[in-house]
């Protein structure tokens, strides 16, 4: 599939191309990526998929965990030629397994997101303008590559205007890559129980409510960049030039 880059260790590593936008264009292939944790590819074991991604061409990285995160997983190989920026625009921490079952997950995860796009205005902004700005391919991750990726996902596609369904379509991908987050939680925390049953779940559902917040608070997508990340206009044709084509 050309949306789905396989790798064996990464899981949710996919093209941001090809969906439509409102005035008739598309965004363009193989120049915006999104991905679960890039330093999956360090070690012997991660050649095949280091030799992979090599193939892709990307000139830059954001990875957007916690520097705390990086410092006990490991960031993408520094020996490769990417440029590298660490913006993490998660202020809250809070852990996922731990959720409470008996409360209403999507909505649960919809208010964590509202804390993500409030805190982390700086580094969505820088975030978004140097997505505007790259030469070349560029990947975008967080941990999973499903809420922190996702928002940031939304807020492009967003930009782009894209429909809300084709945001809401590309977000609930992930759960293509559920059972192998699941799986990889598991083996990282023998000792630990997976106390909430939706871990590495990605509905739509989440997303809808998402945009309806932003749209709530802001008036659009648009107007919560422009407004409270304080995102220059002139970015969002810099993204639009960049990112959309004519078909």
């Amino acid at each position: 599939m050309r949306r789905h880059i396989p790798f064996a260790r990464l899981h949710n590593f996919r093209d941001l191309g090809g969906y439509r936008t409102a005035d008739g264009g598309s965004v363009r292939w193989a120049t915006l990526y999104r991905s679960d944790s890039l330093a999956k590819l360090a070690g012997p074991d991660a050649r095949a998929d280091l030799e992979r991604f090599r193939e892709l061409d990307v000139t830059t990285v954001i990875d957007l965990r916690y520097p705390w995160e990086i410092a006990a997983k490991g960031r993408h190989p520094e020996t490769e030629p990417q440029t590298w920026h660490n913006l993490s625009i998660e202020h809250r921490p809070y852990d996922q397994a731990e959720i409470d079952p008996d409360v209403d997950p999507w909505r649960y995860l919809a208010d964590r997101f509202a804390e993500v796009a409030l805190d982390g205005a700086a580094e969505l902004r820088e975030a978004l303008e140097i997505i505007a700005a790259a030469e070349g391919p560029l990947v975008f991750h967080c941990a999973s590559g499903k809420d922190r990726t996702g928002l940031l996902a939304a807020l492009v596609l967003g930009l782009l205007d894209v429909p809300d369904e084709e945001i809401l379509d590309d977000f609930a991908l992930t759960e293509l890559a559920t059972e192998r987050l699941v799986a990889d939680w598991k083996a990282a925390h023998p000792g630990r129980v997976l106390r909430w049953p939706g871990y590495g779940r990605a509905p739509a559902t989440v997303m809808r409510l998402v945009l309806a917040d932003l749209r709530a608070e802001y008036g659009s997508v648009r107007g919560y960049a422009t407004g409270h990340v304080g995102l220059d206009p002139t970015a969002i044709e810099a993204l639009r030039a960049r990112l959309v084509e004519r078909v």
